[in-house]
């Protein structure tokens, strides 16, 4: 199964909207989530829908975050991504008619919805604005080295 990684690239887009002024176009975004433009319209369509974000048309136009960072949580951003599946793993069989296969879909079905309620709950402690402090932190210890953001 492809793993979904939407919330890692637009928490990615995000803090790089964050650390720059003015507004960045889709064509711009997509090439920081290395996807089409279409796909960045809609994620950010949804968070748009939230407040989390603004676009403008026409030239000179584009997206800027319209919320404080310190009040958006992941956990907010997931949400606005449509609650993607948390976890890849699932069933062998979704309905199966084996009593041995019921009981292990049962001790599954109680450990996936544990461990989703518990990184749930995690994504809620995390704001915007502490990935933004921890970017910082790296940031200035890159410099230190003569690195940038985008290489090791």
């Amino acid at each position: 199964m492809k793993r979904d990684s939407r919330l890692s690239g637009v928490l990615h887009v995000l803090l790089h909207m964050a650390q720059q002024p003015g507004p960045f176009t889709s064509e711009t975004l997509a090439k920081a989530m290395d996807t089409n433009p279409v796909v960045i319209r809609r994620i950010m369509a949804g968070l748009r829908d939230l407040g989390y974000v603004r676009s403008e048309k026409g030239h000179g136009g584009g997206w800027t975050l319209a919320c404080d960072l310190s009040k958006v949580t992941l956990r907010d951003v997931y949400i606005a991504l449509g609650n993607p599946p948390l976890l890849a793993m699932g069933h062998r069989t979704e309905a199966p008619g084996c009593l041995v296969e019921q009981a292990v879909n049962a001790a599954l079905d109680r450990a996936f919805g544990d461990a989703e309620v518990l990184l749930l709950s995690r994504f809620g402690e995390v704001t915007l604005a502490m990935l933004g402090d921890d970017l910082r932190k790296r940031l200035g210890a890159r410099k230190h080295q003569g690195m940038s953001a985008h290489h090791a």
